[in-house]
């Protein structure tokens, strides 16, 4: 055998692990990645956490921002890239479920008061049309100048809306209102 094979191996192998994304953090057994690739801007994982609902784990949500950040008003107000990833962990969640929930989060991040908004709303709840499964993925991408980017298992979905819109998408969950506060907290890093 040639003497060289093992170095070459090892340093293949340690060549393939640096070029796969890190999992910062290990979520209900979902490996989070600790960055995301937003068009040309690396965003740092910020925190992530579980959200559930009646003791039922449904899914992971992970924040991606260019510099890390416990102020939830600073974030949802700021006009550069940003990510919230969703992995559904739960079989329970429904097409039907995703979009009364989601819904309800954008009532409560805009005071009830959709009026400016209500034609990006109802095209992001279209993207939950498609049946809804456990493993999948979906990436809510703000790119100021194009809008929110909805992705769902890598694959896109739609671009909605603008900074208006993306502020209430992401004060579903960083709002005073969030869909849930603890998990308002992990994705600030606070917990």
């Amino acid at each position: 055998m040639n003497k060289a094979f093992p170095t070459l191996l090892s340093s293949l192998l340690l060549s393939a692990a640096l070029s796969m994304p890190a999992a910062a953090l290990t979520v209900d057994g979902v490996d989070v990645p600790d960055s995301y690739a937003a068009q040309d801007t690396e965003l740092t994982l910020n925190g992530a956490g579980v959200r559930s609902k009646w003791f039922m784990d449904l899914y992971v949500g992970g924040l991606y921002t260019q510099q890390k950040g416990s102020d939830a008003q600073a974030i949802i107000d700021a006009d550069e890239p940003q990510a919230i990833t969703l992995h559904i962990i739960s079989g329970l969640i429904t097409s039907d479920k995703m979009t009364s929930a989601t819904l309800e989060g954008f009532e409560n991040a805009t005071g009830g008061d959709l009026s400016a908004i209500q034609g990006e709303v109802e095209a992001f709840l279209n993207v939950f049309a498609e049946e809804i499964s456990e493993g999948d993925v979906f990436d809510l991408v703000y790119l100021p100048n194009e809008g929110v980017r909805v992705l769902k298992n890598g694959e896109a979905k739609a671009t909605i809306g603008d900074l208006a819109f993306k502020k209430a998408l992401f004060g579903i969950w960083l709002s005073d209102q969030p869909a849930q506060q603890d998990l308002k907290e992990k994705m600030l890093g606070q917990r």
